[in-house]
């Protein structure tokens, strides 16, 4: 058995995680791991003016920093960035809406969104109350240029804005699938089909090389709002319709649009965070995230334990976060909204010889997160005489935070037992590392396991149906929503091409009741993907060498400096 073992931050399984701490959080007084946790912890549940005992007794506090070390509870991002310093943004994401289709709304809503990208957080907007393009404007005889022109707006102020230098932006744009400006809008990010002139590339060519080079919408993730009337339309006729079945060919294609699903009493949550986890009606709402670490919880009762803890820790959050301008305050007081997700689904199912899918002990776990959550977000807000949530848990995509875990992200299988990862830039040229996936490497060590016969992400892309009845099964638990993406073949290939676009949209609308967002990534559907499989034994051969790419990229989940992107 070979494993990896650090004497400053002996919870971390493998190198690359102990790396990517030293490189995004580790900062004076924060050196090590388990410091971190200790002055997380203090900073958020401690003694502040006007509590001088502290939000959670001296027990509690040392209980809930010892669950961070050792990595049952990993709070987002933000959290961990800000941990010791003197600002307090901890939210990784703000959901805004076009309020109304003014001049100056459109003024406002970059202003809310600079303000927010300049914390370090992800902005999403949902833009559906923009009057179409080509509609005339009754006070200035002029022509209005519809929402997308503003989308591409607020995606060159996310170019700019870095936050800290090294951060980079976090987007989401949205759009009534009604509105009429949807057919330009499902099309608008294929690079593919723009060509670069003086050149006989398109976009999408150059950005294989520089992830970096200006494409329309490249920082910003997309997706199409669909309401009660288009489910009940589709119930009544069978017939999806033409704007989904386009939606649906464009997702297997090029991985957007994605789907937002918002029917009956959830009609007026169109809202969504970066990432799509978090859902609001009310604008200027804000993420507040953390994870439990299934792979590394051994108990049902030690799960009681870290929820009661990991609840009661985000909701003392929505007390010592500062938000970046007072109406995100208001909306924060009235919902007091937490994001309790989880990760490390898949390390579970290994560890117990399950196959990806929920199996009737998962579904006690399940339960006991759920119920545990209600109780305790509730009981301990009367407790401290504040409001209550209106929503206790949303699952984050949990990129960096599942690489510090050496887990399974979110509830995503292992993308594959072996990669190459770029992870930083240095003199305009990433480099990169050989990565086992820590949680199947000690599956193989442990077990004894074949590598070959560990299911992942890329095993599964040819059984899309598995996939989404597993997010299904997991949303039952979720009253936000989940972020996950299920991988798909290359578009063009004998799993996904023209032909296969009719069933991969029957299966998603006979789920679509069950889901609150759903997005696909076909196989080299954009450029600087990140990751790169290969075998296990090369990436045994290679393990803790660093190699510089022969060519300079961006990496598309921008693992750049400082904390990742929405709960990553």
């Amino acid at each position: 058995m070979t494993s990896y073992k650090s004497e400053r931050n002996p919870m971390f399984r493998s190198k690359f995680s102990e790396g990517i701490f030293e490189q995004k959080y580790a900062h004076a007084g924060c050196e090590t791991w388990a410091q971190l946790a200790h002055t997380l912890v203090e900073d958020v549940c401690g003694p502040a003016d006007g509590c001088p005992d502290g939000l959670l007794s001296r027990d509690e506090r040392s209980l809930l920093a010892q669950y961070i070390r050792d990595l049952k509870f990993l709070p987002g991002g933000r959290y961990l960035y800000y941990a010791g310093r003197p600002r307090k943004f901890y939210s990784n994401c703000y959901l805004l809406r076009a309020l109304e289709d003014t001049r100056e709304d459109w003024a406002n809503l970059s202003w809310k969104a600079e303000r927010c990208l300049l914390t370090g957080g992800g902005v999403g907007i949902d833009y559906s109350v923009y009057r179409p393009s080509g509609r005339r404007l009754v006070s200035t005889g002029g022509v209005a240029s519809g929402p997308i022109p503003k989308m591409v707006m607020i995606n060159e102020i996310g170019r700019s804005v870095i936050q800290g230098g090294s951060r980079r932006s976090a987007l989401y744009a949205s759009l009534d699938w009604r509105h009429d400006d949807i057919p330009h809008f499902l099309v608008f990010k294929n690079w593919h089909e723009i060509p670069v002139p003086g050149t006989k590339l398109t976009l999408a060519d150059v950005k294989e090389v520089d992830f970096n080079w200006p494409a329309p919408l490249d920082i910003t993730n997309i997706s199409i709002n669909y309401s009660t009337a288009w489910y009940l339309a589709y119930c009544q006729t069978n017939d999806p319709g033409e704007v989904f079945l386009a939606n649906v060919r464009q997702a297997v294609s090029t991985g957007e649009p994605g789907f937002s699903f918002n029917f009956f009493d959830k009609e007026n949550e169109t809202l969504r965070n970066a990432c799509g986890e978090v859902c609001s009606q009310d604008d200027s709402d804000c993420c507040n995230l953390g994870s439990l670490n299934f792979g590394r919880i051994e108990t049902l009762n030690e799960l009681y334990t870290v929820t009661v803890l990991a609840t009661k820790f985000l909701v003392c959050g929505t007390l010592r976060a500062h938000l970046p301008y007072p109406q995100v305050y208001k909306v924060r007081e009235k919902n007091r909204r937490l994001g309790l997700g989880l990760m490390g689904l898949h390390e579970w199912l290994l560890k117990r010889g399950y196959r990806y899918e929920v199996p009737l002990e998962l579904h006690t776990w399940l339960r006991v997160y759920q119920g545990v959550s209600n109780q305790i977000g509730d009981a301990f807000c009367d407790k401290l005489s504040i409001s209550r949530p209106v929503a206790k848990r949303a699952c984050a995509p949990t990129g960096t935070i599942g690489i510090l875990a050496g887990t399974s992200t979110g509830i995503e299988p292992i993308y594959a037992v072996a990669y190459k990862r770029r992870y930083f830039r240095e003199n305009a040229k990433w480099h990169y590392q050989y990565v086992i996936d820590s949680a199947a490497q000690e599956l193989i060590d442990h077990y004894d396991l074949n590598p070959e016969t560990v299911e992942s992400a890329l095993d599964l892309a040819s059984d899309y149906r598995r996939r989404i009845k597993f997010q299904v099964e997991i949303q039952f638990y979720v009253d936000q929503a989940i972020s996950s993406t299920i991988n798909l073949p290359r578009w063009g290939s004998r799993l996904n091409n023209p032909d296969t676009v009719k069933d991969f949209a029957a299966t998603l609308t006979h789920y679509a009741p069950r889901l609150r967002g759903f997005t696909v990534y076909p196989d080299g559907a954009r450029g600087g993907q990140p990751l790169t499989p290969v075998s296990y034994t090369e990436a045994r051969e290679n393990l803790g060498k660093v190699f510089e790419e022969a060519i300079t990229a961006h990496d598309v989940c921008s693992l750049t400096g400082h904390g990742g992107v929405c709960g990553v």
